[in-house]
């Protein structure tokens, strides 16, 4: 078993990854004493042959703090991530188009593949002298200029549609309180959006990053015990009291194709952020193995609500299965409500963290630093982050499909930056894996870019079916 030192020479034991020698993870004391000082670019390219030298500091400036967290805040921050009011629509969006068993295996081979994955960025986190604080930085040491940018659109769009969906989510929950009081005169979903949007644009004004997080963590911890817990006994009551279910898969020959190829990219939205090294920038040294303990938090502690949420939602309601779970349920009034005001409380934290690296790029291009009530950063977040949040709330407004957005999410965003490039990463760095171990990694990659183009193809043709009978800011 590898070692690595910490700052007090303490040996850690941190576990290999497929085809890595204990000689790429030796550190020195002084890999933990990071300073970052330099700036927001993407680094040289690789030199191949000495790409194990030892970190001698960090390269990169950010406005936001660096450094400061312990793992269990960054695997506070994974788990409530994934743990979002997003898990009341997988029932439908994985389960009823892949059925009990595509459904169930697909989940936990998902889990596998995904903490797998999610290892790969982690331990390439220190590399070439430097500390990668961003997934762009990253695959700029590795790939260079063009690397660097394909990679920050790629992430650019998955953090601007999963905080789109946050937005559709948070609107989706408002409705549903407004439905139990209003009856016929709720709100249209796409004013519940708007008003939404409003309400995450001044919670993201007054938080100046993904370390001023932490208390707000505890909250989200607390929200997400509540909708989870609701939600789980209003099905476990539905579906006690209901006839037999329907739980074959419904559609067409063709449609049915589509809507599996979407919902197996679907299957790897709950797991993946989508930015690893920016969570990992928060952590104390020893940074790698800090984050591998986030890691297996997240991906044990972590996954239990999101499997008891989608297969007992599933198992309650079957094919029936709504896009918004709590749509679906039956039961006191109050108890609905307090689980929709909850999902939408949580939301407007996880809006935050999804949305950190765009604001992160920003602060630091301008040199924006401060408190939240600092007048030049609060009137910088005003104009910002607003500009950011209005452009969200229209096309949430626009269009509010969010079983659709997260199959698109998935297939053009997730997939990639998930397995197909890490899996690339990895195979660029370590030049001494067997054959077996290579071609582990290449089936990774054509398995997973096969599957992102095919899924693409599949979100896109439902967005299109399901847009030809809505109107613009309707219902």
């Amino acid at each position: 078993m590898p070692v690595a030192r910490n700052s007090g020479d303490e040996i850690i034991s941190t576990p290999l990854l497929v085809g890595e020698r204990e000689e790429d993870q030796e550190q020195s004391a002084a890999n933990d004493q990071l300073n970052l000082e330099a700036g927001d670019k993407y680094s040289l390219p690789l030199n191949r042959n000495n790409h194990q030298e030892r970190i001698q500091g960090d390269n990169s400036k950010t406005a936001h703090q660096i450094n400061e967290d312990s793992w269990v805040h960054a695997a506070t921050v994974l788990i409530t991530c994934n743990n979002s009011a997003y898990i009341l629509s997988y029932s439908e969006s994985i389960m009823v188009h892949l059925g009990w068993t595509g459904g169930v295996v697909g989940l936990f081979v998902a889990t596998a593949l995904s903490l797998y994955a999610s290892t790969l960025p982690a331990k390439l986190h220190q590399l070439g002298g430097r500390r990668h604080i961003r997934y762009r930085d990253l695959a700029g040491y590795i790939y260079g200029k063009k690397g660097y940018n394909i990679l920050w659109l790629l992430q650019y769009l998955n953090l601007f549609m999963a905080s789109t969906g946050f937005i559709i989510l948070a609107g989706s929950a408002i409705q549903g309180v407004c439905t139990l009081f209003m009856d016929d005169k709720a709100l249209k979903i796409s004013y519940c959006n708007l008003i939404a949007g409003l309400t995450f644009f001044i919670f993201a004004i007054m938080v100046p990053h993904l370390s001023a997080l932490a208390s707000w963590l505890r909250i989200s911890a607390f929200l997400t015990a509540i909708y989870v817990f609701v939600t789980l006994a209003l099905c476990i009551r539905d579906g006690i009291k209901a006839p037999t279910r329907d739980y074959n898969i419904p559609g067409t020959q063709v449609g049915l194709i589509f809507m599996t190829i979407g919902s197996i990219s679907s299957l790897f939205v709950p797991l993946n952020a989508g930015m690893i090294p920016e969570i990992q920038a928060t952590l104390k040294a020893p940074v790698v193995e800090n984050m591998m303990k986030a890691l297996y938090a997240q991906f044990t502690v972590g996954v239990i609500p999101i499997y008891a949420v989608i297969l007992i939602g599933y198992w309650a309601y079957g094919s029936g299965t709504s896009s918004y779970l709590l749509n679906n349920a039956s039961g006191p009034i109050w108890a609905k409500a307090l689980a929709n005001i909850a999902a939408f409380l949580q939301s407007i934290i996880n809006f935050h963290i999804m949305a950190c690296p765009s604001y992160e790029y920003f602060d630091t291009k301008y040199e924006v630093k401060g408190g939240a009530l600092a007048p030049k950063a609060l009137s910088f977040r005003i104009k910002i982050r607003g500009s950011y949040l209005i452009v969200s709330s229209l096309v949430a407004a626009i269009l509010p499909f969010i079983g659709d957005f997260i199959g698109l999410i998935g297939s053009i965003c997730v997939v990639p930056l998930t397995f197909v490039i890490p899996n690339h990463m990895y195979l660029t760095i370590k030049k001494n894996l067997n054959s077996v171990q290579k071609l582990w990694h290449w089936f990774n990659v054509i398995i997973f870019s096969i599957l992102s183009v095919a899924a693409t193809v599949a979100s896109v043709r439902l967005i299109v079916i399901d847009s030809k009978n809505y109107k613009i800011f309707g219902d």
